[in-house]
């Protein structure tokens, strides 16, 4: 009954089969991993968000890469702007408006250097007229902000682009380390506070959202749903085959069991 398996078409098939439903099997488990991982960032972040602020020179070290279980966590920092080196890094959306994030370095009492990201203003009018970009306080300043590392055109995307002095493209210690006059700490933060508080402040950039899971574990049931239902079609496929030849085969049989019956009327 099933020897059609046999045949060229149905071999073929059945390749077809073997081959794509591990292919969708592992595509779902590729996305359901990555699932768990947006689930322990977004825990992650969460954590270190409410941890305590803690001084800055207690867990970051000048030249030093900002660590995966530090990000996000809330440091401060006391010593006086550096708007000499201030850059604005370009590309940067908030409110679904594109402009610049305010990156201003903040020398401490013994020299070493903090980036801060003090928020984010809006691209001007037209490209010949200059951003609005409020001054950061003078003098002695204290700051709050979220630890972020330094970005990367591996790790951020972000493509090497000719900039207008004054303005980068990514928001990197090492790049704008050569530039400074002083040691520069790993990393930078996000402002969220600082005092005192000037009158007017680039908007500040907002917490990320620790609930959004993204679409990944839907991907994951969707690819083994698929799996699934390549298998059905094909056992479905196979019995409908099945049934088609038996049909055939009893039709066959009647059809022979009459003309054995009609033979010796003839007769």
């Amino acid at each position: 009954m099933y020897r059609f398996l046999l045949t060229p078409r149905w071999i073929a098939m059945f390749l077809l089969v073997v081959v794509l439903i591990p292919i969708m099997v592992k595509l779902g488990f590729w996305q359901f991993h990555r699932h768990e991982n947006k689930v322990a960032h977004n825990d992650l972040i969460s954590a270190n968000i409410k941890r305590k602020p803690v001084p800055a020179d207690e867990i970051l070290a000048v030249g030093t890469k900002v660590s995966g279980d530090l990000q996000w966590r809330q440091v401060t920092a006391t010593g006086v702007y550096d708007t000499d080196h201030q850059v604005l890094a370009r590309g940067r959306s908030q409110d679904d408006k594109v402009g610049y994030y305010v990156v201003t370095p903040l020398v401490t009492a013994d020299g070493r250097t903090l980036l801060v990201d003090r928020g984010w203003v809006a691209y001007p009018n037209s490209a010949t007229d200059r951003p609005d970009v409020p001054p950061p306080p003078s003098g002695r300043v204290t700051v709050t902000g979220r630890l972020r590392p330094d970005e990367t055109r591996k790790d951020s995307g972000i493509q090497d682009k000719s900039t207008p002095e004054g303005q980068v493209m990514r928001i990197s210690g090492p790049e704008l380390a050569r530039k400074l006059q002083h040691p520069l700490f790993g990393g930078y933060i996000e402002l969220t506070a600082e005092a005192p508080t000037p009158a007017k402040a680039p908007a500040l950039i907002p917490e990320p959202d620790d609930e959004d899971l993204g679409p990944h574990l839907a991907y994951a049931v969707q690819w083994w749903l698929f799996a699934l239902a390549l298998l059905s079609m094909y056992i479905k496929l196979i019995r409908s085959e099945a049934k088609e030849l038996e049909a055939e085969l009893a039709a066959l049989d009647a059809a022979a069991n009459e003309d054995e019956h009609e033979e010796p009327a003839r007769v």
